[in-house]
C-alpha cells in the first residue's frame, strides 16, 4: 500500500490484507526531493583505532575504503533488501568521525533522491556496509569491534515529512 492507503495489518506497509509480503505501489506518490541521515558507531581497541587514524593499517586507507564501500552499499540496497525499491539516487555522503576517548569511529551517510519513496534504506545501507568494511579492514588486529546504534537520525521529504531521531 502507498502512504495514502491506511496500511491492513497495523501499520505494516509491506503485506497485503492476507498478509502476504509485496512491493509497496508507489505510482500515485509525488515525486519529491528525500534526504535521510543514517548513524552508526563501531567500537574498538585504543591501538586499533590509533592506526586507522594514522594511516598504518596493513590494508590501507581504512576510512577512505569504507567511504567508497557505504556509497556502493547505497547504491546496492534494492539488490540486498528483498522489498526495497531501486532508486536513482542523486547524492550519497558517507563521513567519519575519530572519538578517541571512546574509542569509536562514528560513521554518518546520507542519502538523497527526487522520487517516489524515500531513502532511509539507503542511508542505513550505506552507514552499515562502511561500519562492516572498516570490520573487515581491521579485523586481523581487533576481531572484538562492536558496530553499534546504526539508526535512522533524520528524514526529509515526501507525504509523511521531516523525521529527526530523539
Amino acid at each position: 500500500m502507498n502512504e495514502t492507503n491506511h496500511a491492513p495489518n497495523g501499520g505494516l506497509t509491506h503485506f497485503d490484507a492476507q498478509g502476504q509480503a509485496h512491493m509497496v505501489d508507489v505510482a500515485a506518490k509525488a515525486h519529491t526531493h528525500r534526504v535521510a541521515v543514517a548513524e552508526g558507531r563501531i567500537r574498538m581497541e585504543p591501538a586499533t583505532l590509533e592506526l586507522i587514524r594514522s594511516g598504518n593499517a596493513k590494508k590501507g586507507d581504512v576510512l577512505g575504503i569504507a567511504r567508497i564501500a557505504g556509497i556502493q552499499g547505497a547504491k546496492r540496497t534494492a539488490d540486498l533488501i528483498p522489498l526495497c525499491h531501486p532508486i536513482a539516487l542523486t547524492r550519497v555522503a558517507v563521513e567519519f568521525e575519530i572519538e578517541a576517548a571512546a574509542p569509536v569511529v562514528i560513521c554518518r551517510a546520507t542519502a538523497e533522491c527526487t522520487g517516489q519513496t524515500g531513502v532511509e534504506m539507503e542511508a542505513l545501507t550505506a552507514c552499515s556496509v562502511a561500519l562492516l568494511t572498516i570490520y573487515d579492514m581491521c579485523k586481523a588486529v581487533d576481531r572484538g569491534m562492536t558496530l553499534e546504534a546504526v539508526r535512522l537520525v533524520e528524514k526529509r521529504g515526501g507525504k509523511s515529512g521531516h523525521f529527526v531521531a530523539g
